[in-house]
């Protein structure tokens, strides 16, 4: 596992002193989950660059099909 180290003011990690929490779980959980968002995102604009192609018109599904059958 790797160590990050991050700086907070002195009054925040007092703050945090009072809070019963896992600091360090916490914000692994939150780190993963935000990585996790950052992926959906990039995943959901591959898609929609790829549907933007079907739309222009560059793959013609029903050309396709008639090519298939005109094989066979």
């Amino acid at each position: 596992m790797s160590v990050i180290s991050i700086r907070v003011p002195k009054n925040l990690k007092e703050r945090m002193g009072r809070v019963q929490e896992d600091w360090a779980n916490y914000l692994r959980r939150m780190i993963e989950r935000r990585i996790r968002e950052h992926e959906m995102i990039e995943a959901s604009r591959k898609i929609d660059e790829i549907r933007m192609k079907t739309k222009e018109g560059l793959y013609d599904a029903a050309k396709s099909i008639r090519e298939d059958r005109d094989r066979t």
